[in-house]
């Protein structure tokens, strides 16, 4: 009953919040029609300085810490990335009228990681005063490309495979058709080739090779979200930042989310428009998978608690962003991996549903779960 208790007062607190009372009214003001526009180059700019700020932050942090205390939080967080595509692939893509190679695609945005819902996670932490090692955002990378890496690779794995399938039955029948002829050609009928031995000759053709991984890295490496964050993390391990981190980057932290939740809101509500020409099974996982991903790095995330001291704010950043889905660096990766995906599936579920979901529910139920286990 406390627990209940605890979970609607923090709810109530999440609607109030900058946070995700500037998402809302991003999306009323979207409803209601309005033509505010932010343009897109502040925005990139507002992406870049919170995710650097988070950068700087871990990168100062690692400088100052034991590594061995990162190896278990940064292997689930490589493990979850992997297990939250793989789950999508044989869930989501097994129900009716979702397509396999959608549903991949949004396995991996929910995979990956929303860094503005990572940054509310951290907001609200520090407005509790709650204690939580000050890398815990330098997991974002080790989540987020495994992530991308897997549904891109799985994804092409699956559309070679299929496109190997049909190929062969199109040259069997051809073969078939064509098969009082074709056999004339040898001199015994037994030695004319098998169907598994055409199989086996178009699985061998060049546009049957192998994903190629690095240049998938590569990609997501050089994407605007990892590029702020990796820059951060790297100046704040070998250089010393600290005078401007604390003179500008972290005074303008909660207002500049505030203005990227208004964005997000008003994007949002644009996409729900897009959801509803797929299939209706994306809006229930899109509900679900945040609340079952967060539960999952949760309960990882207190074994690394009793085993290392991984700290219950760490486990709560953990399960944050686990439910998290990317909405900066995610989409454009999967574009360009995943070209015959439907973006109004993956990309409407995760602005849509997921992070609205991610940041009112989960933050708050996740936060309430570590108060109720009494670590914070």
């Amino acid at each position: 009953m406390d627990f209940l208790s605890n979970f609607l007062m923090d709810f109530v607190k999440q609607l109030q919040s900058p946070t995700l009372s500037f998402l809302l009214g991003g999306m009323v003001l979207a409803a209601l029609g309005s033509q505010l526009q932010i343009p897109e180059s502040i925005c990139k700019i507002i992406i870049f300085m919170l995710l650097a700020k988070i950068g700087l932050t871990g990168g100062m942090a690692i400088r100052n810490s034991n590594l061995t205390e990162m190896v278990l939080p940064v292997a689930f967080s490589i493990l979850l990335g992997i297990l939250i595509v793989f789950i999508a692939r044989y869930t989501l893509a097994k129900l009716p009228k979702v397509k396999t190679v959608d549903a991949i695609a949004t396995g991996g945005l929910f995979g990956a990681v929303s860094g503005s819902t990572m940054a509310a996670a951290l907001a609200l932490l520090d407005e509790q005063k709650v204690a939580y090692e000050a890398w815990a955002g330098a997991l974002y990378p080790f989540m987020d490309i495994p992530a991308l890496v897997t549904a891109i690779v799985i994804a092409n794995i699956y559309l070679n495979k299929k496109k190997l399938a049909a190929t062969a039955e199109s040259s069997l029948e051809e073969s078939l058709s064509k098969q009082s002829v074709a056999a004339g050609e040898y001199s015994d009928p037994q030695n004319y080739p098998s169907t598994r031995q055409q199989y086996l000759r178009l699985k061998q053709r060049p546009e049957n090779a192998r994903v190629k991984i690095w240049p998938i890295v590569q990609e997501s490496l050089q994407g605007p979200a990892l590029s702020a964050m990796l820059l951060g993390i790297a100046l704040g391990l070998f250089a010393r930042p600290e005078s401007v981190y604390e003179n500008f980057y972290n005074p303008l932290f909660r207002g500049l989310l505030s203005i990227l939740m208004l964005v997000m809101g008003m994007e949002a509500w644009s996409r729900i428009g897009e959801l509803r020409k797929v299939a209706q099974w994306y809006v229930v996982y899109s509900v679900v998978a945040p609340i079952v991903h967060g539960l999952m790095a949760f309960g990882l995330g207190m074994i690394a608690h009793y085993t290392t001291g991984f700290s219950m704010g760490g486990v709560v950043v953990l399960a944050v962003i686990a439910a998290s889905s990317s909405d900066i660096s995610g989409p454009p990766t999967l574009r360009a991996g995943i070209p015959s995906a439907n973006p109004s599936a993956y990309i409407g579920s995760s602005t849509a549903i997921g992070t609205p979901i991610a940041i009112g529910v989960c933050i708050p139920l996740f936060f309430g779960l570590a108060q109720a286990i009494g670590g914070i």
